[in-house]
């Protein structure tokens, strides 16, 4: 199964694609839609509370987020979607559909790690 990779160049994200690189929004626009340049790995007392055997030493580590976004790959599904979505910014909106897909697995990844 082929997976794609993420990477930065000059200030923009891009993902790969069988076709080449897939422009998704400016890295600024990305990491203003996921708080900013570092996360911090937290876990709710709820979390923790429900899952008493789930490992949290790793809280209250901080992570890069442009290594977590450099470290992703995806399907040649999520690429094909990410392809179909546009990306103009909405004048109702911060970022583009594109964009906001990206940070939506971003986002995921970074609360739940690169599986």
């Amino acid at each position: 199964m082929t997976r794609y990779d993420t990477h930065v160049e000059d200030g923009v994200v891009f993902v790969g694609t069988s076709d080449g690189p897939l422009e998704v929004a400016p890295l600024e626009d990305v990491l203003d839609a996921v708080g900013g340049p570092a996360w911090t790995i937290t876990y709710t007392d709820a979390e923790k509370a429900r899952y008493p055997e789930m490992e949290t030493d790793d809280e209250g580590l901080v992570v890069d987020v442009v290594d977590m976004l450099n470290a992703m790959t995806h399907s040649e599904q999520f690429v094909q979607t990410l392809a179909a979505h546009p990306t103009t910014v909405p004048a109702e909106d911060t970022i583009s559909p594109r964009a906001g897909l990206f940070v939506g697995k971003l986002l995921e990844n970074l609360e739940n790690g690169v599986a």
